[in-house]
């Protein structure tokens, strides 16, 4: 689980309904102060949110960019049923993504999507559906296929504890699962009200979307040939440790995708939260690589 330094958006950073054809999202955004470079639409992973990318949206907007961080369906402050899988399914959460490249920029304004981990998965179904709304695709933490075994054994035993158990008695059995990052995230000084706002995170998420989208983290096939074969500017992104998906494992999809490649130093699964400034910069670095091709 990422653990975003804060969830009260610091100054430049701004909450906003994002309005699609498919329904309102929740979203956080940050622009520069002049024409900006290129739009970026940033998706999180499982059990995450928008604030994961919290720290990350300042220094990109002063790079020139604007980036819009989304709540998909059912995550956090983004609405979605409780005990309907159907909307979950990665076809329907890849159609959310295009209408919010579409609410975003469009096909007249091309924006650079990323995902984190399940996003980055979300984010290449819909770059596969249509890649024409994308300038670029960045995929932070998110492999060729489904997730390390020992990440399958932790989502079975979620999956069976959301059967049987509240979200609150889940949140107890999240902590166990949690694996450190590298060095601690500032919290600002405050741990416990940090805690309890990520608490307050879990038990907004939608139990329903979490059971089928690990689901899909465990079942994805490989699908790398195909999102190569699309032309689009890809970029792999990672920690220098991962324990979702092996660091060598992500080296070699970069290789097999001709994609640039950016390991960021003393960051683990969630570069994002764990290292926003390092991580920002690679980011820009390849985005606007991107405005000569």
């Amino acid at each position: 689980m990422s653990r975003p330094p804060t969830f009260t958006p610091p100054s430049g950073v701004r909450s906003v309904p994002l309005r699609t054809e498919r329904g309102t999202f929740a979203a956080l955004e940050a622009a520069p102060a002049a024409e900006p470079a290129g739009t970026a639409l940033l998706l999180p992973g499982f059990t995450g949110s928008k604030e994961d990318f919290i720290a990350m949206l300042g220094p990109l907007a002063r790079a020139g960019y604007r980036a819009v961080a989304v709540d998909g369906r059912g995550q956090y402050e983004s609405q979605g049923p409780a005990d309907d899988e159907s909307p979950y399914a990665q076809a329907e959460l890849a159609r959310d993504v295009l209408a919010q490249a579409a609410a975003v920029g469009g096909s007249a304004a091309p924006v650079h999507l990323l995902g984190h981990s399940l996003g980055g998965q979300i984010a290449r179904a819909a770059v596969l559906l249509d890649p024409t709304p994308f300038r670029s695709l960045t995929l932070m933490s998110s492999g060729p296929a489904q997730v390390d075994p020992s990440q399958q054994e932790k989502i079975a035993l979620l999956t069976q504890a959301l059967a049987t158990m509240s979200m609150g008695e889940v949140w107890d059995a999240m902590q166990a699962m949690e694996t450190p990052v590298p060095e601690e995230t500032d919290t600002g000084g405050d741990s416990a009200a940090h805690e309890k706002a990520l608490r307050d995170r879990w038990l907004r998420h939608s139990p329903a979307q979490l059971v089928a989208t690990g689901r899909l983290l465990v079942a994805e096939p490989d699908r790398v040939a195909e999102l190569r074969a699309t032309g689009l500017p890809l970029h792999v992104v990672s920690g220098t440790v991962d324990d979702t998906w092996p660091v060598p494992l992500l080296d070699d999809m970069a290789v097999r995708l001709d994609a640039h490649r950016s390991v960021i130093k003393g960051a683990g699964h969630s570069p994002n939260t764990d290292r926003p400034e390092e991580t920002a910069r690679a980011l820009v670095e390849f985005w606007d690589g991107t405005a000569a091709r």
